[in-house]
């Protein structure tokens, strides 16, 4: 499969099936965020793979990870992270996109679903997952097998041309 028919294929999966993630394909997966690119190569990311049901149990105190059986909270370690000299800009976040995305894509080559979670207790995962001071969760990343018994249906690799703007509506040449 070419990158833009990767691309199109990935969706948001909100609901899995009760089914482990072999290991070898969360080993490709982590090995697709350990070689994503990072500003000055600095890599502060850290990676935390949340597979055992206590752990599970735990995430959900802090967010809804809708059922998957394998969660990766994507974290930048702000103490190694590049800042640009003449504003300070903290690449962490961007980075934290990089590394999410090529997990995220290297899941769809592998037949699974992912979702990015934005939307959790910053607070309450540092506590339960034992997250230093300099240290922030950025993301959380749900990957596991769509259940589509449970009605969860993939989304049409064609619904981007309904539901993406045009390229005239976002892509300006030499001036916004």
């Amino acid at each position: 499969m070419n990158f833009i028919d990767l691309a199109k294929k990935r969706y948001s999966v909100r609901k899995y099936e009760d089914k482990v993630v072999e290991k070898e394909k969360l080993d490709k997966i982590l090995e697709a965020g350990r070689v994503a690119p990072t500003a000055a190569n600095f890599q502060p990311q850290k990676l935390i793979v949340v597979q055992k049901k206590e752990s599970l149990e735990k995430l959900k105190a802090g967010t809804n990870a809708y059922g998957a059986p394998l969660a990766i909270i994507v974290c930048s370690d702000h103490s190694q992270s590049w800042k640009r000299s003449n504003d300070g800009k903290d690449s962490a976040d961007v980075d934290a996109g990089i590394v999410t995305d090529h997990m995220m894509l290297q899941a769809t080559e592998l037949g699974l679903g992912t979702v990015c979670i934005g939307i959790f207790d910053s607070k309450i995962i540092k506590e339960c997952f034992n997250i230093p001071e300099n240290v922030e969760p950025i993301n959380i990343l749900a990957i596991g097998y769509s259940d589509v018994e449970a009605g969860s249906k993939a989304a049409s690799p064609d619904r981007h041309i309904e539901t993406r703007k045009a390229l005239k509506d976002t892509v300006f040449y030499e001036t916004l």
